[in-house]
């Protein structure tokens, strides 16, 4: 294997250029004068909640099964400390959203600590930030309160805090108590409350939505985790399609993703059970989604329910006039994010303490109606939410979940776009590296998933190659793809549905894995032109494939080697004379990062052009940017 060193890549150059003499050439000489421009959208995020992305990643929240929400809880991830035992108690619900609560039962006699554990999602991230614990408690009740972070094999004390609470059996008391921690060397670490068992024997108390959070990203209450927004932000997105994707749609009607249900406090939030094996809390909802949006600064593309569940075997599609309060429900929704404050919804935002509205421009009407039995209706599905959203919003872009012409009205309306899904092998990925070169430049694309799958667990060298060079054919068409995006996003390796994917984690704090595939998207995301340049070349198209752009003075080059012979490339740009030059490559097609090993990282190193040429090399199974200034 070839591995490069991350950033400055000194140690990788002397292997860098020893293969030029291996290398077959290829020229390419950049326009500098016209072109096509390019969508300022082209690169960013399709989110749903898959591989516990959402609650247990992305959202800071740490505690599993924190709520005991949803109509059959049990108790998946507590057990109970000392002399007492617990329970789910449907006698003591917190709010009507949330109809249960944690009960502890203290024996008679009992002494010592006494109190509960949560082993949050595979383990609790603790990185030295001070953390927010708050929960609900309902009981009789003066004395002290304990919590602390500890080592779940070690015993060893990462975070505590010991504070004086009291309680009735009347009401719930809300709690909240702020925890210093220093850094956990992994992710096995649980949440435990304990109480003095001889001041509480023989008696009861219960519990309700624990939350516990590190400082989050850009500090927002009930934010992100850092830990894993960082690699997002670096990535540089310019869009965020949400909330699904899958678990947009439900496994039934009543098990939709209800945005209405997703707002507000967290105590009023009943979460549901999502699409991907597990109960979603919701404590990422929709305002949480716009704040993440407007932190990263990208734009939000909203999907809404468009009368079709996944279970197709068991739900028929939703058509007629039966689908006025579904849209009825979604222009509800719209005038939550859009109206004005003095709106019955925009008051509502207002409630919440968003008083402007958000910024939205996008609406996907479903998701892959193209499946599922959802083809035959969705024409007619399309048609009655395009003219109400369209006729209540009609500067808003709308996007269908698909672009198979059978699925969809025989003349759309113009300013719609259309959605394309394309998970594939490498081979058939670099088949269609010209897929839109001839295309009808009528309706815009929106390439909403994509990405390298045959039977991979892990991104991997030729796959990621293979994402590179269908990205060059994309970039070449971005007047005609206006977005794309890599899917899955996100994935907690302890508990996946879907592989591969672009970032993995675990609940160690410094366990980020950021694959081949992430290392790609990065390169082409924050290397982007506006213009797309001409390029003239002496070789045809494969193995070595590129797309030139230009920003002001800036030009980018992106190439890819999808193949076995080094590559030697000359880059011709006028009055260009210094630049730099990213490599991501290993010999080995098969290479993978992973939670075990990092084997491929980008290498980075100045350029200087030769009697006005780059002159630069591709090893094998290669992905390269040259930015010049």
């Amino acid at each position: 294997m070839v591995v490069f060193s991350t950033l400055s890549g000194l140690s990788a150059l002397p292997v860098l250029f020893f293969l030029v003499q291996y290398a077959h050439g290829v020229s390419l000489e950049i326009s500098t004068e016209g072109g096509n421009s390019s969508s300022p959208l082209l690169y960013g995020f399709m989110f749903e909640d898959i591989n516990h992305s959402g609650d247990g990643g992305v959202h800071g929240q740490l505690l599993q099964n924190n709520g005991l929400q949803g109509s059959n809880p049990d108790l998946t991830a507590w057990t109970a400390v000392g002399d007492a035992t617990i329970a789910v108690d449907a006698l003591n619900p917190l709010t009507e959203a949330i109809p249960h609560s944690l009960k502890l039962d203290v024996k008679e006699g009992a002494s010592g600590a006494v109190g509960l554990i949560n082993e949050g999602y595979w383990g609790v991230p603790v990185d030295g930030s001070e953390y927010l614990n708050t929960f609900w408690v309902k009981g009789d009740f003066s004395g002290d309160i304990t919590v602390r972070l500890v080592g779940k094999n070690t015993g060893a004390e990462y975070g505590s805090t010991k504070f004086s609470q009291s309680s009735n059996s009347g009401n719930f008391t809300k709690v909240s108590a702020k925890i210093p921690t220093k850094k956990a060397p992994d992710g096995a670490v649980v949440y435990e409350l304990t109480v003095d068992g001889a001041a509480v024997g023989g008696s009861s108390l219960n519990f309700g939505l624990f939350e516990l959070f590190p400082q989050t990203y850009k500090s927002r209450s009930n934010g992100l985790k850092p830990q894993v927004a960082q690699p997002l932000e670096d990535m540089k997105g310019s869009f965020l399609r949400f909330p699904g994707g899958n678990n947009l749609e439900g496994a039934s009607e009543s098990r939709r993703w209800k945005w209405n249900e997703t707002i507000g406090s967290l105590e009023d939030r009943p979460g549901r059970q999502g699409d991907w094996s597990y109960y979603n809390t919701n404590g990422l909802g929709l305002d949480e989604y716009f704040y993440w949006c407007e932190d990263m600064g990208l734009a939000p593309v909203l999907g809404v329910w468009a009368g079709f569940a996944l279970d197709s075997g068991g739900n028929t599609p939703i058509i007629g006039d039966s689908l006025k309060p579904y849209i009825d429900d979604i222009l509800n929704e719209l005038e939550y994010i859009l109206g004005d404050s003095s709106t019955r919804y925009g008051s509502l935002r207002a409630s919440h303490g968003r008083k402007e509205p958000w910024k939205l421009t996008m609406v996907e009407i479903g998701n892959e109606d193209m499946l599922g039995g959802g083809c035959a209706s969705y024409a007619e599905r399309f048609t009655a939410f395009y003219d109400a959203i369209h006729a209540a919003y009609p500067d808003l872009t709308i996007i269908a979940s698909t672009d198979q012409s059978n699925c969809l009205p025989s003349k759309l309306p113009e300013g719609i776009w259309v959605d394309y899904h394309n998970y594939n092998s490498a081979d058939n990925l670099v088949k269609q590296f010209n897929q839109f070169d001839n295309h009808d430049r009528s309706v815009p694309y929106f390439i909403g998933e994509y990405s390298c799958q045959q039977n991979n667990d892990w991104p991997f060298m030729q796959g990621s190659v293979a994402e590179a060079v269908y990205m060059i054919g994309i970039e070449r068409n971005s007047d005609l793809v206006k977005m794309a995006a890599y899917a899955p996003l996100l994935q907690l390796v302890n508990s996946t549905q879907w592989r591969p994917n672009l970032i993995a984690f675990t609940q160690s704090p410094d366990v980020v894995i950021e694959t081949t595939s992430y290392y790609v998207q990065q390169m082409f995301s924050v290397n982007r032109g506006d213009t797309i340049r001409k390029v003239t070349s002496d070789s045809a198209f494969g193995p070595v494939y590129w797309v030139a752009s230009s920003a002001g003075n800036k030009y980018y080059v992106k190439l890819a080697n999808y193949g076995t012979d080094t590559q030697q490339i000359t880059v011709s740009i006028p009055r260009k004379t210094t630049g730099k030059l990213t490599v991501l490559a290993d010999n080995d097609p098969k290479a993978f990062n992973s939670d075990t090993q990092t084997l491929v990282t980008p290498s980075q190193l100045d350029i200087k052009a030769t009697n006005g040429k780059f002159t630069l090399t591709l090893p094998a199974w290669s992905v390269g940017v040259l930015a010049a200034d």
